[in-house]
Order: structure tokens, then C-alpha cells, then sequence
């Protein structure tokens, strides 16, 4: 099947089945309330369930063999190969399947805030309020714009065919597949919304290296001055958190790309997660969720419409979808200047790193590789108890290069525009998670503060001796015993086994990038 081919036979079937295309809101909501996909709540956002799927399915996760990216993709466990043959007649049966059905639904929008680097979008849904979800997720265009289909990306989402994997060739009956080639991401099998977010921008970390910008799973805000700060952390490190800031600008949530015009964002909403939510915690997207928000899998109350954020009957990844306008502390634009600050934050529930550490460039390098965090209990299905993992560059599941290519290039931005790198931990001190606390919050608060406006670059450091970390004598706002994370422990010989326990996880983590010169090797812990 030819690129004509595709785009055509797809075309036809949505001239065929007289498909809605690009629908507001409130017609969307009203499709998706007659079709019995969801509820209004009390505040007005519409609350869907997801079925079997809570999550995304990363190993029906396939990227398509073809001979533009034979070279370029880094084939392994993450990003599995699909023959085209395969892609191909499931393409066909999903659109037979669609074809079925008595409405589709479109939206026409952009991945991308810089109009210099955006990825044109099409979304096709089998359901409304999966249309819904993407018009609020992406960027949508502006009055007077009609994105380009044949400059872009097609999603065609089918959660309601399910594959047979001895004759399709899949996995499971689940399946998302990613052809370079042809454009397409088809999605079958699941209801999980998030699984267009996220193949949206795994395409993005694929196409915009090879345009010189640095695709990065951070969050990105900025100073009334016009600094720009972004924060890279896993789940349970406190991103959103410390990113939300009412005395700066949100430029975006998750994920943005790094030009030679600055930084953008690559969506236009926020997906949050919503377990134990609440006003008094998380006012700003407590707030946002209202009528032009998406609530997946949260548990409704029948009579009063109110969400339980604390019940996890469905899942305890509770999400919520809703557009960036709904933050009030947001920059419209959704775009900025260089960063003069980057964060990387890890919750490290050995209780050794520092709670605030300079970076060299060199160490900037190894941690992004390394992506270190303990993974929190609640944040995965099976996790009890704090253990330690690595992502790399911080977003390791949507990554289609290598690793070592995203590094590099953060490395030659740095030194292009002279930005500071900070890595902080907000988990324990004193003692590991079985014995202490975790660090602080205002104390963690007052220390990016401090890096921010540039205050910790003016302070003596002292090197860790099991890290090679150079950490600040002195902060405002913090006791100077807190900083250096021995002076915490009781139990100094405990603390120095713990503290090679987690330098020994680094160094076998390492291991797997063989390309990497020795100079940032030699980055990490001693």
C-alpha cells in the first residue's frame, strides 16, 4: 500500500461515513454524552472510564521497519520492529472496522507552539470524547490557520477492534504502531487516552533532532525578568509541584523542545495525575477541571457528581486532560528563551544524595543518561516499597534514538548558552525511607529559589566524596546542616554503605552505554 494509498483510502472512509470534523467543545461533550461515553461531573468536566487499559500498553508498542530509519532508530525492548506487511493489512482491517461505525470523529491541530518546528496533526477517533481529549491536549490552530495534512502526522485511534495476534501478527489485541514512512500512528484495543499523547511524542523526539532542537520530557517555566527554568523528573519527584510556581509563568507541563529560538512547548494542555488530589495541595489543577476538561478513570459519585480523588476502584494512575488556559499563571504563547536553570529531580529513597547539588556539564551529561529516581509506591502496579530505577534523559519509553544523541545535544546547548544545572532530591535524609523523612518541601522550595535567581552560582561548594557533587555551603532559607546529607545521618558507617550501594546501581546502569566518552563516564560517582 502506497503513501497515496494510505492517505486516500482513509479519506474516502471519512467522506463515506459523513465524519464530524473539528467539532468545539461543547459539541464534542454533548456527541460524547449522547453516545453514552461518560458523565459530567458537578464542576462540569466530562469523566470517562478506560476499561481493561488504565495505562499505556508500551510493549504493543511497535515502530514500523522501514529503510528511511533501518539506521536511526535504537531497536531493542523500547522500540520494538513491526514488519511493514503487518502495519499494512492491520491498517486495512482497521478501517473496514471504522467504516462500521456510525460516526468518526477529526481534529485538525499541531504539535509544537514554534510555528518554525510544528508537526501538523491529524486525529481520527472512533470516540468523541478521545477527540475531545486530543482538540485539549495538542495545539489547536488559530482562527485563520488550516494545518497541512500532507506535511504531517495522522493518529487513527480504534479502541474498539481488537487485534488477534495469531493473525495479525500482534502482541495482544492491543497495538500502537508508528510508521516514519507513511505518517501514520495506528491505535487499536485500548481506551486509554494517553496513548496518543505519548505517540505524538515519541514522534517528536524522532523528528526534531535531526532539525538541531532537543526534544525534553520536562516542564518549563518563567521569572517575570524572562528567565527560563525547566525541571526534569520521573513520577513522585515533585515536577509539577516545584514547577508550579505563583511568582512565575507555566510555559508547559511534560514536554517541550529546545531550538535555536528557545524553548516551546510541544502540547497545548496538561495532563495531570489526580490521585489524592486536592484543593488545598494542588489548587492550580484542582481548579482547571471543569467544563473543557477530560477526568479518565476517577470514580464519580452517582448522586452528587463530585470526583473521589482519594479512590482507586479503577486505577491509581487517576488522570486529568484540560487545556492551559485553565491555568491562570500560564505564558499564552507558550514559548520562551534560552533556560538560564535546569533542575533534575530525583526522590532518592536511600537518603544520600544531596538535597542540592551544581553540575558540571560533564555531570549534567551522565545524569541525564542515567535519569535516576526511586520509584515510588502507588506510582506502578506491583510497587510496595521505594526501589531504585534509571530513565534515561529522563523519558526513556519515548525515546526512538539513542540516548547518547539527546545527551549530546544538551551538552553543546549548555555550553551554547551557559546554563546552569542543578540536580535535587526531594526524598530522604537522615536515613533511608524505612528510618527518616523525606526532605523538607519548603525547604527543597527555598533551594530552587535560590538556584533560579542564580544566588547558589555565588556560593562555595564542597565535593561529595562518593558523588563528585558540588554542593552549596549555604543557602537562603535553609539550615546549612540540612545540605550536606552525612551531617543528617546518625549512623555515619550506615550512611557510607548506603551511600556505595547507590553509587554501585549508577556504575551498572552505565554499563549499557558503551559509546559514551570516558569524560562523562568519569562523570559519575566515584
Amino acid at each position: 500500500m502506497s503513501t497515496v494509498s494510505f492517505d486516500s483510502a482513509l479519506n474516502h472512509l471519512l467522506e463515506q461515513r459523513q465524519a464530524e470534523f473539528d467539532l468545539p467543545v461543547p459539541r464534542l461533550v454533548e456527541r460524547a454524552l449522547a453516545r453514552d461515553e461518560g458523565v459530567l461531573t458537578k464542576a462540569g468536566a466530562f469523566a470517562a472510564t478506560t476499561g481493561a487499559y488504565t495505562g499505556r500498553s508500551p510493549k504493543d508498542k511497535f515502530i514500523v521497519a522501514e529503510p528511511s530509519t533501518r539506521e536511526t532508530i535504537d531497536w531493542g525492548t523500547v522500540n520494538q520492529s513491526v514488519d511493514r506487511d503487518v502495519f499494512s493489512a492491520l491498517y486495512r482491517k482497521v478501517l473496514h472496522y471504522l467504516g462500521q461505525q456510525d460516526s468518526l470523529f477529526v481534529f485538525h491541530g499541531y504539535a509544537g507552539k514554534d510555528k518554525d518546528y510544528r508537526l501538523p496533526l491529524k486525529v481520527v477517533n472512533e470516540y468523541a470524547w478521545h477527540n475531545f481529549f486530543a482538540r485539549q491536549l495538542f495545539v489547536r490552530p488559530e482562527a485563520d490557520e488550516h494545518p497541512a495534512e500532507e506535511d504531517g502526522f495522522t493518529i487513527v485511534s480504534a479502541p474498539g477492534f481488537k487485534a488477534d495476534p495469531q493473525v495479525d501478527g500482534t502482541r495482544s489485541e492491543t497495538f500502537v504502531h508508528i510508521s516514519f514512512e507513511e505518517k501514520i500512528i495506528l491505535i487499536g484495543g485500548t481506551e486509554y487516552a494517553g496513548e496518543m499523547k505519548k505517540s505524538i511524542f515519541s514522534v517528536m523526539n524522532y523528528l526534531l533532532p535531526a532539525r538541531e532542537v532537543l526534544p525534553m520530557h520536562c516542564s518549563a517555566n518563567t521569572g517575570k525578568e524572562g528567565d527560563v527554568a525547566l525541571f526534569f523528573g520521573l513520577s513522585g519527584t515533585g515536577k509539577t509541584t516545584l514547577s508550579a510556581d505563583p511568582n512565575r509563568f507555566l510555559i508547559g507541563d511534560d514536554e517541550h523542545g529546545w531550538s535555536e529560538n528557545g524553548i516551546f512547548n510541544i502540547e497545548g494542555g496538561c495532563y495531570a495525575k489526580c490521585i489524592q488530589l486536592s484543593e488545598e495541595k494542588e489548587p492550580d489543577i484542582y481548579n482547571a477541571i471543569r467544563f473543557g476538561a477530560v477526568l479518565e478513570n476517577v470514580v464519580i459519585d452517582d448522586k452528587t457528581r463530585l470526583p473521589d480523588y482519594d479512590d482507586t476502584y479503577y486505577t491509581e494512575n487517576t488522570r486529568a486532560a484540560y487545556p492551559l488556559e485553565h491555568i491562570d499563571n500560564t505564558l499564552p504563547q507558550g514559548k520562551a528563551g534560552h533556560p538560564d536553570t535546569i533542575i533534575f529531580l530525583t526522590a532518592d529513597a536511600f537518603g544520600v544524595l544531596p538535597p542540592i547539588s551544581k553540575l558540571t556539564k560533564e555531570q549534567a551529561m551522565y545524569h541525564f543518561l542515567s535519569g535516576y529516581t526511586s520509584k515510588l509506591a502507588g506510582t506502578e502496579r506491583g510497587i510496595t516499597e521505594p526501589e531504585a530505577t534509571f530513565s534515561s534523559c529522563f523519558g526513556a519509553p519515548f525515546l526512538p534514538r539513542h540516548a547518547s544523541v539527546y545527551a549530546e545535544m544538551l551538552g553543546e546547548k549548555i555550553d551554547a548558552h551557559n546554563s546552569s544545572v542543578f540536580l535535587v532530591n526531594t526524598g530522604w535524609a537522615g536515613g533511608d525511607y524505612n528510618v527518616s523523612d523525606r526532605i523538607d518541601l519548603a525547604h527543597t522550595r527555598a533551594m530552587v529559589q535560590a538556584a533560579l535567581e542564580g544566588e547558589l552560582n555565588r556560593v562555595e561548594t564542597v565535593v561529595d566524596p562518593v558523588f563528585g557533587l558540588h554542593v552549596p555551603t549555604r543557602c537562603p532559607g535553609v539550615p546549612d546542616h540540612v545540605l550536606q546529607q552525612r551531617e543528617t545521618w546518625n549512623d555515619l558507617e550506615e550512611y557510607e554503605q548506603k551511600a556505595k550501594e547507590l553509587a554501585n546501581k549508577f556504575h551498572s546502569n552505565f554499563e549499557r552505554f558503551t559509546n559514551v566518552p570516558a569524560h562523562i563516564r568519569h562523570a559519575g560517582p566515584n
